[in-house]
């Protein structure tokens, strides 16, 4: 028996040990709306990988193994989870995690019960920043550690589950910081501009591709300061703080996503909490 425990000791040692490299101990939060990170080896060439049918971030981890970085949806369930490979099926894992109510009193009717004209500019508005979210462009982020876009203390958390005027919608997707009026945005990393508007729910708002489906999207803005196709810089300024759109009062609504999977931002700028 000595015997025998000490030779599966040698081979134990003898192994190549992976230690989790930076991206994954910031990134990897495998819960509903979070992000998983998947190991997948260190061939010569980056894996092709996909999640429920959509393309993911892949990056190669400290020069040693290929990851794949993807967004869970608020709607996934907690067990085990497949990804696509280079067409072949890999397993990871999704932990549960609950997410608090939130209750909002607004005194614009329409924005809780839109009227039928509303309802088609939303529904036109939906298309267009729905193609937004799915873009996947071949460039990898310059960053995965993101500044805070401004500097104000957080104020409504990803993953609400919110009730205007008594009515349950959709989860808050996003995370809002606390921030006055006029407040400049800014990058919180590289990317494109790839769509602004003024929408009936998110009012002023900007979408940013950083790289390989990763995209920011900042909402509510009083202003917006660049045009669809510019490059911008982490840390140059895209627009100001406002509250337009269904809003109670300034703040900066900022959302992530990755592979069309709305995630929370709090993972990106390592504010994240179980």
């Amino acid at each position: 028996m000595l015997r025998t425990l000490a030779l599966l000791l040698s081979i134990a040692l003898a192994l190549p040990v992976y230690a989790e490299g930076f991206i994954t101990r910031l990134l990897n939060k495998p819960v509903p709306g979070g992000v998983a990170v998947v190991d997948l080896g260190n061939g010569s060439v980056a894996p092709q990988v996909r999640y429920h049918g959509k393309p993911v971030l892949v990056i190669h981890e400290d020069g040693q193994r290929w990851i794949a970085i993807l967004g869970v949806p608020l709607t996934a369930k907690p067990g085990v989870q497949q990804v696509e490979v280079d067409g072949r099926q890999r397993s990871f894992q999704i932990e549960p995690r609950e997410y608090r109510a939130q209750h909002i009193t607004l005194k614009n009717k329409r924005q809780v019960n839109p009227n039928p004209d509303d309802l088609k500019r939303i529904e036109r508005e939906l298309a267009e920043q729905t193609e937004a979210y799915r873009r996947f462009s071949p460039n990898q982020p310059s960053n995965l550690l993101f500044d805070k876009p401004v500097d104000g203390p957080l104020s409504s958390p990803f993953g609400l589950r919110r009730f205007f005027n008594g009515e349950e919608r959709n989860p808050h997707s996003g995370l809002d910081f606390a921030a006055k009026a006029g407040t400049p945005i800014k990058a919180p990393a590289a990317g494109q501009v790839i769509l602004t508007g003024d929408y009936f729910f998110n009012g002023k708002t900007v979408f940013i591709d950083h790289g390989q489906g990763l995209i920011s999207m900042f909402c509510h803005l009083s202003q917006i300061d660049v045009k669809v196709g510019e490059q911008l810089g982490r840390g140059e300024i895209l627009g100001k703080v406002g509250a337009t759109g269904r809003a109670t009062g300034p703040h900066l609504h900022w959302n992530v996503s990755l592979n069309d999977a709305r995630v929370d931002p709090a993972i990106f700028i390592g504010a994240f909490k179980p």
